[in-house]
């Protein structure tokens, strides 16, 4: 048995299996649900586009037969010097409208393209939007920002350029084929002979170039989620020196990602040079069969220049056909995973009657609650407390305990497996998210500090809040001071993430972000654990303002954030074991006792 080396460790460390290649087959109605974002410009560009694309295939089927019939037998062997010369006119005004049409078409396709890609991308991250929580458990953001981008991207020469010269083509080699048939049954007939074996070859080519596409898309996505994870962990990275295992990784998902491409760009290459040689086998047929015909005199030498100009324009929409074929097969593989996307349901949705939830009191009840992730991983179980409106609850107990899952109850970013979640009565499941939401503010230990300044990100959960409620907030919280200190105040623009700000800094924006939101029900999960000590006691006098008057669930391990709770939950492996205030556990010396004493040997130790 081959030992595993410390590059195929790291190269097996992920997995990604909510992203395997979609085996579906090829489904013309899912095409026809792509094509009907074109839908909104139908009364506009859309029909603009088909009339020049018309008026330009209408031009190039008429010149080829005022050269070959016209010129060649009339003007020319006639000797006709007047119809010569307006012939001459005739051609050069039609390759002038031919100029023009073909300016118009390419640029209203152009607009019409982008228009389609845009929509696109907006329904699609809009509907992300909606998404429930599990969603975004089960994929990485590179996977989600690889649909949102490089799969609409990869439809751009599809709308842009391909359905209307899948278009101009179908009408060209439809016109072609009965001018050719018009002009020599036989020649047609001997050369058309050909395109069975074209047609058999590349069909049997359809399904494996669709799948070579599918695996492009699938190893971008590892290749942007990898990359994704990497610059967010940069310093994890170089704190462990792991540069060099990171590389290996990288190096090795790049090389699949260059493989996929390198093998369906391969397959896509087979097709043209099949078209070009049915092209010469049917130059061959013409000019040998052709040359008996006019040696029976059969048809004329104008004849036969014509019959010529019409082959070579009917192998080139061939070839176009072929690339817009490939369009469509690559189409098919981004489509299959937007849709894929946009049929995705929330696991948490709203009812169709479903209440709004105005003015609440904020009293919770949790009813017989239980919940798990998976089935091997229950989180809660039978769980029965109630909160009273106004009170300061606090949620205590070892790491996976289960308190930060009965805060995401409450904001019912996941609903309970079995029992009820209820806020002043009212079941969740039967509120409008919305009305829910916007009364519940939650302050996490990781703070999310957007691009942006430091008022926009303070005005976050309160978009119309004016620049003196921001400033009483920050005033409220504490965090004033810091932010005048920074070169152009509430005006300084944060880095991603808020990364010139330290992290007790960027957790008072979050305190001042919840108290200007003046949420009925505010959730604090692990709010104060990356705040040193003398910003805590800052916190601590900002909490007493912040928490008057709402019902708040505070989830910490410091026995400074919550000894003042009215009520204390103690949980144990998703159960609670214990409730009171402080003062009442500890007379009772069980398991929150035995949390309290060990902290405090840990911080006598310290």
């Amino acid at each position: 048995m081959k030992k595993k080396t410390v590059s195929d460790k790291v190269l097996s460390r992920f997995q990604y299996s909510s992203d395997e290649v979609i085996e579906k087959p090829f489904n013309w109605k899912q095409m026809l649900r792509l094509f009907s974002y074109m839908k909104p410009y139908r009364k506009g560009l859309l029909p603009l586009s088909i009339m020049m694309v018309l008026l330009n295939t209408g031009v190039k089927l008429l010149i080829p037969i005022l050269i070959g019939v016209y010129t060649l037998d009339k003007a020319l062997f006639e000797k006709d010097g007047k119809l010569l010369a307006i012939l001459v006119a005739l051609i050069a005004f039609l390759y002038l409208i031919n100029y023009v049409a073909n300016y118009f078409r390419i640029k209203w396709m152009n607009i019409l393209g982008q228009s389609v890609i845009y929509d696109l991308r907006k329904h699609l991250f809009t509907h992300v939007q909606t998404l429930s929580h599990r969603f975004f458990d089960q994929r990485s953001a590179g996977s989600i920002l690889v649909r949102i981008m490089n799969d609409i991207n990869s439809l751009q020469e599809l709308f842009t350029n391909g359905v209307i010269n899948l278009l101009m083509d179908m009408i060209l080699l439809v016109g072609i084929f009965i001018i050719l048939f018009s002009l020599s049954p036989q020649l047609t007939l001997a050369i058309m002979i050909i395109l069975p074996i074209m047609f058999f070859i590349s069909t049997s080519l359809r399904r494996n170039i669709r799948r070579s596409w599918q695996l492009v898309r699938l190893k971008q996505s590892k290749l942007n989620s990898h990359l994704n994870e990497s610059i967010q962990g940069i310093r994890v990275t170089q704190s462990f020196t792991q540069e060099k295992e990171n590389m290996t990784f990288f190096d090795g998902i790049n090389t699949e990602n260059f493989e996929s491409w390198r093998i369906a760009s391969q397959k896509n290459a087979m097709f043209r040079p099949l078209v070009e040689l049915t092209n010469a086998l049917g130059t061959a047929v013409l000019i040998w069969y052709g040359a008996s015909l006019i040696q029976e005199k059969t048809i004329s030498i104008g004849y036969f220049v014509s019959f010529a100009f019409y082959l070579g324009m009917f192998w080139e929409p061939i070839s176009r056909l072929g690339t817009v074929y490939n369009q469509l097969l690559m189409g098919m593989a981004s489509s299959e995973r937007i849709f894929e996307f946009l049929d995705e349901k929330p696991n948490v949705d709203e009812k169709k009657d479903a209440i709004q939830l105005d003015n609440i009191i904020g009293k919770i009840d949790f009813e017989d609650v239980e919940f798990s992730y998976d089935e091997r991983r229950p989180a809660l179980r039978k769980i029965n407390l109630e909160m009273q409106a106004g009170q300061t609850v606090a949620l205590v107990g070892h790491t996976g305990s289960g308190k930060t899952t009965i805060a995401n109850l409450i904001n019912r970013f996941y609903d309970p497996t079995a029992g009820k979640v209820k806020i002043d009565g009212n079941d969740l499941r039967d509120v409008t998210l919305a009305s829910l939401r916007n009364q519940i503010s939650v302050v996490l230990q990781d703070t999310f500090i957007f691009s942006g300044t430091i008022k926009d990100n303070i005005r976050f959960g309160r978009p119309d809040a004016s620049d003196e409620e921001v400033m009483e907030a920050a005033i409220a919280i504490g965090a004033h001071v810091f932010i005048e200190n920074l070169p152009n105040g509430y005006e300084t623009e944060v880095e991603e993430r808020g990364n010139i700000l330290s992290v007790g800094e960027r957790q008072l924006l979050s305190f001042a972000r919840a108290l200007l939101a003046d949420p009925r029900i505010l959730i604090l999960d692990e709010a104060t654990a990356s705040i040193d000590t003398e910003t805590e006691v800052k916190i601590q006098k900002a909490l007493k303002t912040l928490l008057n008057g709402r019902t708040a669930i505070i989830i910490a391990h410091r026995l400074s954030t919550i000894r003042e709770a009215d009520n204390i939950f103690v949980l144990d492996h998703g159960k609670i074991i214990e409730q009171g205030n402080h003062d009442e556990l500890m007379d009772l010396q069980g398991e929150y006792f035995q949390l309290v004493k060990a902290q405090f040997n840990m911080l006598s130790a310290g």
